[in-house]
Parts: C-alpha cells; structure tokens; sequence
C-alpha cells in the first residue's frame, strides 16, 4: 500500500528578523517594478543586464579560472549596441529576472539578432549553452541565467494571442504580455514534473537519455498528466519507465527547470519492494536504466567537472544546480547514517 507523501519543512538558521527584512524589501522592490512601468524603466538605467545570444548566456572566467555570468551595466551595454549597429529599440526589449541584495534590478537580454563573435569580443566573454554552463556556473548564479533564459524563450514564443491570433505586448518589465485586440493578459508558466529517485534499501535507480552526454545517468522523470496527484504520476512514471510499483513516497524539494519550455521539478524519493526490483526499462522512454550502489554513487559524486569528450567516467551525475544532484546527495547521507559509515564531503 502506497504510503501518504512526507512533507520536511526547514527554516534558516541565520538570523530570522534581518533575514526577512531583507527579502522583504527585494520583493516589493520587485513587485513594484512588474506594476510601474515608468519605476521599471528607471530602474534599467541603474541596473544589471545579463546578455544571451540565442537564449545562451554570456560567461566571462575570473583570474582563478572560474565562470561567471557577465553582469554589465545599462550604459555598457549601450556602448555594446551602438558601436554593433544595433536597432535603438532592442534594449527596450530587456526583461527583468530579480533584485540584488543592494536592491540593484537584474535584467536579461537576448541580442542574437547581432554577430556572436562581435559580442563576445566587445564583452570578453563567451556565449555558452545553458546545459553546459550549469557544470560551470555554482551558487544562485546558475538559476538566474535559468530563469533569465526560460523568460527570454516564452517572450519570443508568445508574441500572438492563442485565442485571437492576434500580437501580443509586453509590459516594461515582460512580466505580462496582453493582447492588442481583446485585453486577455498572459503570464509566463511552467508545466509540472515529477521527479524522483527511487530505492530498494540499498541501491538507487538512474536512468539516461539518449540525448544525455556519454555516460551521465539521473533520476526518473515525467510530466504530470492532466487530473493526476503528484502521487499517482510518480508511480505512473516509475511503471512506464522501468516497471516497477513504487510502495513508499516522500517529497524532497522542489525546483524551477529551464528544459524543455520551462519545467516546474517536483523532487520525490520514493521505495520499491526489493524481491520486486528486477527492472522492464521501456527503451522508448530511456535508453538504460541501472541500479547503483553507495559505492557507485560516492565515486560519481567526487567527478568535479564535466569529462572531457571520450574520456567520460563509468558514471557522472547532473550538475550540482540540478535537483536530481540534491536527491541523490540525500540518498547517501541516508544511505550512510544507515550503514553507519563516515560521510564524505561531496561539496
């Protein structure tokens, strides 16, 4: 019998009153600028713009070799755009991501419309797929370049109304899009996923995609259908994919995703019986699926970078960012309070 799903809340250590006062202030901050066209405009002229080219962001590495997104201000990239040839109008088209903690507003653009070269040496920096720049990218960088570019996408993919097909027109900020001809207001979504590690006691299931790089396996992942329960499309997923009947189910986190079109992550451990484990991987769905051991797991989780081409590892895992990484770095806390073994530092 399918056990009820275990919610764990936890709540800072830190300081609860200068915590909250801080975000507090960031999010009216930003609030106020999705609602006031004319304090949004204002807030461009002092803000931070991140670049993209074709939805890839703009890196620039440090002096210790490291990656960063390149945080440029509203007259650098002006500057940019001007000496490029640029239309006067394109900045126009930046859409806001979030607020520092200085209360500085954060901005996206996508300038694919120019030479990536050009860009790049005007910048010094380099336009890098997303996929790859989350192996490069560590901290609450990674998911601002995420939602910068899953905003920038729904931008150039809803410019005309489902219902009247005619355009439709963003606000300052390109939290909203209305249309011209009968009003209806558009809002940027995410569709549910469910995803999920599963368990037989002493071993956890990855599957891999074939899209997948050579020898990276994860969790097990779908869309939830319409009418379902987190529940019943986890156990869903788990039968189709690999035929096994999940028994227990216990929620982990949650996360924003940008692939395919902005994704909602909905991240679940879940147990299967392990006289009934013996796997039926459905090859339409995943081109392998295995069981691994801590060993296994501990092995993957010290591979720091991403392989280089033909020289990747028996097993290498998301990238820190991704929440399949988080669930998988639970399971092995559990799995060595369990077997009462010296943890290891994964970080």
């Amino acid at each position: 019998m399918l056990k009820p799903l275990r919610i764990l809340l936890t709540v800072p250590r830190r300081p609860l009153i200068r915590c909250c006062s801080g975000f507090i202030s960031r999010t009216r901050f930003v609030n106020r600028l999705k609602e006031d066209d004319a304090a949004c405009a204002a807030a461009l002229q002092t803000g931070t713009i991140f670049l993209f080219h074709q939805l890839s962001p703009l890196l620039q590495r440090n002096n210790s070799g490291t990656f960063r997104p390149a945080a440029l201000t509203c007259s650098d990239v002006e500057s940019v755009l001007q000496r490029l040839g640029s239309r006067g109008s394109l900045l126009e088209e930046s859409v806001l991501i979030g607020c520092s903690d200085q209360n500085q507003a954060q901005f996206c653009l996508d300038v694919g419309e120019l030479d990536q070269a050009a860009v790049e040496e005007e910048c010094e920096g380099t336009f890098v797929d997303l996929r790859k720049a989350f192996f490069l990218l560590a901290g609450a960088e990674a998911p601002l370049v995420a939602k910068g570019q899953a905003l920038l996408r729904w931008h150039q993919t809803s410019r005309f109304c489902s219902s009247t097909g005619q355009p439709t027109h963003r606000n300052q900020a390109g939290s909203q899009r209305v249309c011209s001809s009968s009003s209806i207001i558009y809002y940027p979504k995410m569709s549910p996923v469910v995803i999920v590690l599963v368990s037989d006691g002493k071993r956890c299931l990855l599957g891999r995609q074939s899209s997948f790089p050579q020898g990276m396996y994860s969790a097990l992942a779908g869309f939830c259908d319409m009418g379902e329960s987190l529940e019943e499309a986890l156990c869903r997923e788990v039968a189709e994919e690999v035929g096994l009947e999940v028994q227990g189910v216990s929620y982990s986190s949650s996360q924003h995703w940008p692939f395919p079109h902005s994704s909602f992550m909905l991240g679940c451990h879940a147990s299967v019986s392990p006289a009934h484990s013996q796997l039926s991987v459905d090859h339409s769905e995943l081109e392998d699926a295995r069981w691994f051991t801590l060993e296994e797991i501990t092995c993957a989780l010290k591979v720091k970078t991403p392989p280089r081409r033909g020289h990747a590892p028996v097993l290498w895992l998301p990238p820190p960012h991704a929440i399949a990484y988080r669930l998988i770095t639970e399971w092995t806390h559990h799995q060595r309070l369990r077997e009462d073994v010296q943890p290891v530092d994964v970080q």
